[in-house]
This record gives structure tokens, C-alpha cells and sequence, in this order.
């Protein structure tokens, strides 16, 4: 079998992607403009620009308007969004719910064990976000069950609901648009937070599992298009 050797945009990338190792870089810090990168590797600006989109395309950097290019939130990511995936429907939507719901509900049952300091602050944060309108395809800054997943002391299960999220992102919208009681959400969201406080994990599981059974439900009876057969 021939082997097919990366473009220079795509080796340019990996090189990206090494200077913000290497200078231990995270989301949030800005990289270098266009032009320096272009001198430093010594190639030409539109060359950097492509390897950059490459990069923005799977999360590991984001481009601000007028600012610059920053590192993005899916740097460490390991899972990545498929942007040619077919449209959103009913079986895709309810797809998503049942994967959550075999993780999530044990996810907060260790998040109760665990508790884990940094992870009951952004869950305090988070608790808010179900009272917070989010406009289009808007999404908050931390989500409320990616930090559940954080206070359960894990790494690897933060980042396994934070990619499963974000590889899901329109079908996450869409259950965010079905499920519109705010204050019905935001009330839950505060029983789970509290029953992880208290360290209650048979609690924190069975509320989990209750307040995505009620999700699912929703979604079920919601105005969605179906799958073709």
C-alpha cells in the first residue's frame, strides 16, 4: 500500500501544535500572529493560515476578530467533531441521551464519592447555567455536567463527557432547545449539586438518572424530524 505523506499544511499544523507543548500554552493564551509563524517555520503567511484552519476546524485553536489566534478548549481533546455528519433527528437526539445515560448517572454517584474541590467550584458556577438563556448555537463556558464529571477527581471522565458533548454539539443544542423548562432544569441541576456536596452517591446517581429519563421523554414527544428508513 502507498503511503500517503502529509501536506505541508497539515505537518505545519503538528508543528502549531508543538510550540503551545512546548511553551506549555492554554486555552485562553494567545499564539503568535500569521507572520511570525510564517518566519519562524519559513514559509509563507496563506500556508500558516491553512494549518491554523486545519487546527480551529478540530477545537486546538480559535481565531477572535480584530484580536488574534488563541489556544482553544479542544487542545487536549482526543475525540473530534465529524462536520459532515448528516442532519439532526429524533433517533440521533435520543442516541445521544441513552449514551449519557449509561455514564452519566455513575459518573455523579464518584462525584459524590470524590468531591473533588476544583471540581464542586465550577460546579457551583455551573448550576446557573440552566437559569441563563443561550441564544442559536450559543453554548456556557463550563458545562454543568462536564463539571460533575470534573468533581469525580478523573481526568480522563471529565474530558470523556466534555468530548462526547462537544463530538454531539448539535444534538446537545437540540436538547437544550426541547427541554426549556429553566427553572425545572436549573432545579435539578441544584438536587444533583446538592446530593454530591453531601456526599450522597446512591442519591446523586438516582437524581441523574431521573433528571436525563425526563430529558429523554421530552425529546421523544418533540417536534423532530425522523430518521429516513
Amino acid at each position: 500500500m502507498t503511503r500517503v505523506e502529509p501536506s505541508l499544511s497539515e505537518r505545519l499544523a503538528d508543528d502549531i501544535v508543538g510550540i503551545i507543548r512546548t511553551e506549555r500554552l492554554g486555552p485562553g493564551d494567545a499564539l503568535a500572529s500569521s507572520r511570525e509563524l510564517a518566519r519562524r517555520f519559513e514559509v509563507t503567511t496563506p500556508t500558516v493560515r491553512e494549518a491554523l484552519r486545519r487546527l480551529e476546524a478540530t477545537g486546538a485553536v480559535e481565531f477572535r476578530h480584530g484580536s488574534g489566534t488563541y489556544v482553544g478548549s479542544g487542545i487536549d481533546r482526543r475525540l473530534l467533531a465529524n462536520p459532515h455528519r448528516p442532519g439532526i433527528d429524533r433517533a440521533a437526539v435520543l442516541e445521544l441521551i441513552d449514551a449519557r445515560l449509561v455514564v452519566e448517572p455513575s459518573i455523579a454517584a464518584a462525584a459524590a464519592r470524590a468531591r473533588d474541590a476544583d471540581g464542586l467550584a465550577q460546579l457551583d458556577k455551573a448550576v446557573a447555567n440552566a437559569l441563563a438563556p443561550q441564544k442559536g448555537d450559543e453554548r456556557p463556558a463550563v458545562h454543568f455536567h462536564v463539571a460533575l464529571a470534573a468533581t469525580a477527581g478523573n481526568a480522563l471522565l471529565r474530558e470523556t463527557i466534555e468530548a462526547l458533548l462537544h463530538v454531539r454539539v448539535r444534538e446537545q443544542i437540540e436538547i437544550r432547545h426541547s427541554y426549556d423548562d429553566r427553572e425545572r432544569d436549573h432545579a435539578e441541576h441544584q438536587r444533583i449539586l446538592e446530593a454530591v456536596r453531601a456526599g450522597d452517591a446512591d442519591r446523586a446517581h438516582a437524581l441523574t438518572h431521573e433528571h436525563l429519563t425526563s430529558i429523554r421523554a421530552v425529546v421523544e414527544s418533540a417536534n423532530l424530524p425522523e430518521r429516513d428508513q
